[in-house]
């Protein structure tokens, strides 16, 4: 079964706090805020929206977030009060040229090859007008080098048992995983997903290859700068003119 769907969608909702979606959201809208180019902006694998829903709601971005995600039951389950296509990271339903800026959180864009990875900025620039915006969301290499193996087990809120093992590959940037989600039905999902991690020169070299110039770089949500110690990586980029 594909990883990125129920089994992702189950296994990941029970995780994630009002508190820290509130924090987030705050994020993308101040980043986002002076934004000058016109157009819309696009929530790059949306899940089931609840950063789009908000920031198309109020603030700087209202009426202007479109959410992309390639999973049906995402789609089918996303929250009220934004637009969304079904549609691969891969290969974009934008004209050239037609959005102001783009997002994508918890490593969305890298769970592909390296060369996948270039095509799909490439992608992205392509859709974008010059001067546009893309933030990205990840983790900071050196955080996973330095505990490059994990596991856990525990029980969600509906009595569900989450399993999961994950070995972080320092040579290769990869971080391979296995998760199983046994329901109290006793129905089983599992999966294996891998993502790529780069360090922090790496991906500011993959930016620059694909047309795009790093604005900022921060270690988490309050703006402060990366350190051997940080939980986020947040890079802003510009496309550049020409």
């Amino acid at each position: 079964m594909s990883f990125f769907g129920e089994l992702y969608l189950r296994s990941t909702l029970p995780f994630i706090s009002e508190e820290m979606t509130a924090k987030e959201v705050a994020y993308l809208a101040k980043r986002f805020e002076d934004l000058q180019v016109p157009g819309p902006v696009v929530d790059l694998g949306c899940g089931h929206g609840r950063h789009a829903a908000r920031l198309n709601t109020e603030g700087p971005l209202a009426g202007r977030i479109i959410g992309l995600e390639l999973d049906a039951l995402s789609l089918q389950e996303r929250l009220p009060g934004f637009p969304a296509v079904r549609a691969d990271l891969r290969s974009l339903p934008f004209r050239t040229g037609s959005l102001a800026g783009a997002y994508a959180w918890y490593s969305t864009l890298f769970v592909f090859s390296d060369e996948e990875h270039v095509a799909l900025l490439r992608e992205i620039a392509r859709c974008l007008r010059p001067g546009g915006r893309l933030v990205l969301h990840t983790v900071p290499y050196e955080r996973l080098a330095a505990q490059p193996e994990a596991s856990f087990s525990t029980r969600l809120p509906d009595g569900s048992l989450l399993e999961e093992r994950s070995r972080f590959d320092a040579a290769r940037g990869r971080d391979e995983a296995s998760r199983r989600l046994t329901f109290p039905d006793g129905r089983v999902l599992s999966g294996q997903y891998a993502v790529r991690y780069y360090p922090l020169a790496d991906l500011i070299q993959l930016l620059d290859f694909t047309g795009f110039s790093m604005c900022w770089v921060h270690g988490g949500l309050e703006g402060e700068p990366p350190s051997g110690t940080s939980t986020d990586l947040i890079v802003g980029a510009e496309l550049r003119h020409g």
